[in-house]
């Protein structure tokens, strides 16, 4: 009933497009590491009206199936800014639908009235005991995206088996059911709740549970620029920082409002560094505000950038950030912590392709670490479960600048990073330290870990298969490699075979994803890399370590040594120019 997305299959189909037909309508959407993501447009591989509707019939169906009290308990539906002419479509529409698909079959909907941060979806189905929810957004994609993310009701987002099971009941019930189309009904129905006053309210009140020196926050000359990328984070950042005592950050004025076309950058993701943050840095100098955080367009990412003494600027990698929450969190449960509590009782969590450095806070500090399959809901799903067996979680986070900072939210979260990243520079300041100095000192206490991470675009999928095979039967049938160039091969793991030679049983611990690839090498030298498929973009991405025992620390040998076999690793495995990969710069 879109007729843009209509008028695009009739187009294809007048100018005899059969294989771009083909490409769009012979295969559908299926659950990444962030949900369904893909274009706006039309086809069912693509996000649009049908699709979103499709997808929710399906989880309705699911749902159903399994709780006997979905109706009475609730769905969740919130949304980002994006949007697109073209096809007509809009976060706020496709959220709509969703509501309208759940509403026609009585259920109650706790449907945000504007547009939200995507960590007050988990935070609000945890909170409102629904069943489930969604979220419309394509995160820090490229503005073309949208997506559809799901949450259980245990507030993480949905792991297999339930994707699995979701896509087959989306198969069995295709045809859009009486009342699917009838987007109105947020506006008509008494099911429709608006949850957003409350779960504004209770997660502000929550975030201060993590604030440990309001009294400074208070008074701190520290001035703060915050952009929030043309996305939902403004509002929501200026009262968090309301919340610990501060005054309201500096908003960049471009960049302050929803902007489906993200008109000021050529890529909405702060992950990219300074070339994306020039608006927010000239504000800053302007200001004298020493620290920028920036927002991802949903805000549930951060990135952090520090002026230093020269004038420059430090953008703060994803691992380096890791390693200064992971000394915050832990320094302040410690100083704040009872008598009788057991530092044994305590967890960090990471995804397996981050930065060690937490393991090796927590082998001096005594707590916990354990790492997870890539992908926030592997993260969300294994905290639930520690929280629930009486564990304490302090911090987890994934090297995409995904940081989850206590656990009233079980997901990565930009707006409580923002702020906790505000106090501890706040704190800092009060010692006579920045960011970076602090950064140092945690290195040269807990070891240096020196970490790159990047990636190539690849838009042909059999390429990518290719690569990834060739390295499974390198010297001969199923034999990985056992060097990369002049560097040693100690370990391989296949998380996508489930093979792992370090193990007795030659079975990987992590468990097996084979919708992914990805492949880690252990190296002789003590570099740990991984290469491994992205779960939302048409991306290999690889990711290498050294990691370096406390006072084993000549930081320039190892950052010359990793750069070394990075350049080995993708001369030898990848070989960008044979397989027509483009580089990430370019």
């Amino acid at each position: 009933q879109n007729q843009k997305t209509k008028e695009q299959i009739e187009s294809l189909l007048q100018n005899g497009k059969h294989k771009e037909l083909r490409d769009r309508l012979c295969c559908r959407l299926t659950f990444g590491t962030a949900g369904l993501r893909s274009a706006m447009g039309a086809g069912f591989c693509y996000i649009n009206d049908l699709t979103v509707i499709q997808s929710t019939q399906g989880i309705y169906k699911y749902l159903e199936r399994n709780f006997s009290d979905f109706k009475q308990r609730g769905f969740v539906v919130g949304y980002d800014t994006r949007g697109q002419v073209t096809s007509n479509c809009s976060s706020k529409k496709l959220a709509k639908l969703t509501a309208a698909v759940l509403l026609a079959k009585d259920v109650l909907v706790y449907f945000f009235s504007t547009y939200v941060p995507t960590p007050f979806v988990p935070y609000a189905v945890r909170q409102l005991g629904a069943v489930a929810g969604v979220m419309i957004t394509a995160s820090h994609n490229r503005k073309e995206d949208n997506g559809y993310k799901v949450y259980w009701e245990n507030g993480a987002q949905i792991t297999s088996p339930h994707d699995k099971e979701i896509i087959k009941c989306i198969e069995e019930c295709v045809e859009p059911w009486n009342g699917s189309w009838n987007e109105n009904l947020v506006d008509t129905s008494p099911l429709r709740q608006d949850p957003l006053k409350k779960i504004c309210d209770s997660y502000m009140e929550d975030l201060t549970k993590i604030c440990y020196h309001r009294e400074l926050n208070v008074q701190t000359s520290l001035k703060f620029v915050h952009t929030s990328f043309h996305g939902v984070g403004h509002d929501y950042v200026q009262l968090a920082f309301k919340a610990f005592g501060f005054q309201p950050p500096i908003p960049v004025p471009e960049q302050k409002d929803p902007d489906p076309d993200f008109s000021t950058v050529k890529c909405p993701n702060p992950e990219e560094g300074e070339s994306v943050l020039e608006l927010s840095l000239r504000l800053a100098e302007k200001e004298d505000a020493k620290v920028v955080v920036a927002t991802d367009p949903d805000a549930d990412r951060l990135a952090v950038a520090e002026q230093q003494e020269n004038g420059c600027w430090k953008v703060f990698t994803g691992n380096e950030l890791a390693a200064l929450f992971g000394w915050w969190m832990f320094s302040r449960w410690k100083e704040s912590c009872s008598q009788d509590a057991d530092v044994r009782n305590v967890y960090m969590l990471a995804t397996t392709v981050s930065s060690k450095i937490l393991r090796g806070i927590a082998i001096k500090e005594g707590f916990q670490f354990e790492e997870t399959l890539p992908g926030f809901k592997w993260i969300g799903s294994r905290v639930k479960n520690l929280l629930d067996n009486g564990k304490e979680v302090l911090f987890a986070f994934e090297e995409s600048i995904g940081f989850m900072c206590g656990t009233s939210v079980l997901d990565k979260d930009g707006v409580s990073a923002a702020v906790v990243i505000a106090e501890m520079a706040t704190y800092l300041q009060g010692q006579g330290l920045t960011l970076a100095q602090k950064l140092t000192d945690v290195y040269e206490m807990y070891g240096y870990h020196i970490s790159k991470t990047s990636y190539f675009l690849c838009y042909d999928p059999p390429t990518i298969k290719r690569i990834f095979e060739r390295l499974r039967n390198f010297d001969g049938p199923q034999s990985y490699p056992k060097c990369c160039g002049i560097y040693n091969i100690l370990h391989v793991r296949d998380v996508t075979t489930g093979y792992d030679s370090s193990q007795l049983n030659k079975k990987s611990v992590l468990p097996v994803s084979k919708s992914s690839q990805m492949i880690t090498f252990t190296f002789q030298n003590g570099c740990v890399a991984t290469l491994r498929t992205s779960g939302t973009e048409p991306k290999i991405k690889y990711y290498a370590e050294m990691c370096a025992l406390p006072g084993h620390s000549d930081r320039s040998v190892l950052e010359e040594e990793l750069q070394k076999l990075i350049e080995a690793l993708i001369e030898n495995f990848l070989e960008p120019a044979k397989n027509g990969l483009t580089w990430r710069s370019a």
